[in-house]
């Protein structure tokens, strides 16, 4: 400033004005300096720098350029000028130095946040990253270099030691727990989640207490998100996974089976013994020859051997229509393409009730795909309730209004025939 001065009374300016002209001019000269500096840096260094990245081999140098590392490394330059500048004014020297020192720690804990990102980005491309998240790590060494950060700054402008500061946070470590509650639970549960594996992105849970039904999509500090089946959002806190109850089905996804477990109700008073001329139809079904013919000659042997009455039909042991469909529904199945036919496969009957007796089906689709599953069970149910009737049986349903309907009509017609008789 000492030159600009000298220079200004060379050509004969008033020395009452020199000085403030030529600390005017330096402020612009700086101002002139950074914008200059932060063009050339923006428009010439980054953009060589970007034009290096793309040309090479390496991912890792683009996701930098993406989350704007060197963007942000170029406001130093500015803040190194004015701190340079600084000894210009002697009468505010140290609270520019300060503040520019002050900016550049700013930019530094900034940057630091950015290649943390950076490298959770990075740690997301590989596989294991699905498994073993590291996002709640990154946002609590976040949460520290903001704390620190914040601490060192304002150690910088009061002029004091970062010690003194550090000191206080003890009186404040309860305010700290209140303020910081959500994030340490989170810290806690997402330590807990990967360490034994509950949860991980890509996974499907359901937590009916949230209305979560759908696949995990991001597992932060203090949230899991999950994308429901119909589109929707649902945030549910870390540590809720850890405390209440919830059902992940990655296990019947890496089965490559997913559970039919649904029942056919059949009207009980349907149910009766096969006689002659039902036995000789089933025997024209495929899948029931065999067995019919290995079942009659097992019958006929115990019945002889234990000298058994036929003439009453209570006596010894006879065939169903309820057993033979049973049979039947069993071998439809093991012959079924969408059947996983290594996993359970069973033919139930369950305890009957007011809607008759259920018929369950236990298999398991051969895919897990929810599409291809709901369609091979639609499929055999599809079937199940048209080849009923063949049977003899009759599917339970409740009377519906057109029940009602034909009363009338049906009873009229029993009336007549009773009157005929």
């Amino acid at each position: 400033m000492i030159f600009l001065r000298n220079r200004l009374l060379g050509y004969g300016v008033d020395p009452a004005w020199a000085d403030l002209l030529a600390a005017v001019l330096l402020v612009l000269i700086v101002t002139l300096l950074c914008i200059l500096a932060n063009i050339i840096s923006k428009q010439v260094v980054i953009r060589l720098i970007t034009h290096f990245v793309r040309k090479n081999k390496f991912r890792w140098d683009n996701v930098l350029l993406e989350r704007k590392v060197f963007h942000k490394l170029s406001h130093f330059v500015p803040a190194i000028i004015v701190y340079y500048f600084a000894s210009a004014f002697p009468t505010y020297q140290k609270v520019i130095e300060t503040l520019a020192i002050t900016y550049m720690m700013v930019v530094a804990f900034s940057v630091i946040n950015r290649l943390l990102s950076v490298f959770n980005d990075i740690y997301q491309t590989y596989e294991i990253s699905k498994s073993k998240p590291i996002k709640g790590y990154v946002q609590v060494a976040k949460i520290i270099v903001i704390i620190i950060g914040t601490i060192l700054v304002i150690a910088n402008l009061v002029g004091e030691s970062p010690v003194i500061l550090l000191s206080g946070i003890g009186a404040l470590s309860a305010v700290f727990m209140l303020v910081f509650k959500d994030s340490l639970l989170g810290l806690v549960a997402g330590v807990q989640l990967s360490a034994t594996d509950m949860v991980r992105v890509g996974d499907w849970i359901e937590m009916p207490k949230y209305g979560a039904d759908g696949d995990v999509i991001d597992i932060s500090l203090n949230t899991v998100m999950v994308r429901n089946f119909d589109r929707t959002v649902t945030m549910i806190p870390s540590y809720a996974l850890i405390s209440d109850s919830f059902i992940n089905w990655r296990g019947m996804q890496e089965s490559g089976g997913r559970r039919i477990k649904r029942a056919l109700y059949i009207d009980t008073s349907s149910i009766m013994f096969c006689t002659d001329e039902m036995i000789e139809h089933y025997k024209g079904i495929h899948f029931l020859k065999d067995y019919l013919v290995v079942r009659e000659t097992e019958i006929k042997e115990y019945n002889r051997l234990n000298q058994v009455d036929r003439s009453n039909r209570v006596n010894g042991r006879a065939l169903t229509n309820i057993g033979v469909f049973r049979e039947y529904i069993q071998q439809y199945l093991r012959r079924h393409p969408g059947i996983h036919q290594e996993m359970t496969l069973m033919v139930r009957q369950l305890a009957p009730g007011e809607n008759g007796l259920p018929i369950e089906i236990y298999a398991f689709a051969n895919s897990t795909q929810w599409t291809y599953y709901e369609t091979v069970q639609a499929d055999i149910f599809d079937h199940l309730f048209a080849v009923a009737g063949e049977f003899g049986l009759r599917v339970f349903q409740n009377p519906t209004g057109s029940d009602f309907k034909w009363l009338p009509e049906r009873a009229e017609k029993l009336e007549l025939k009773s009157d005929v008789e």
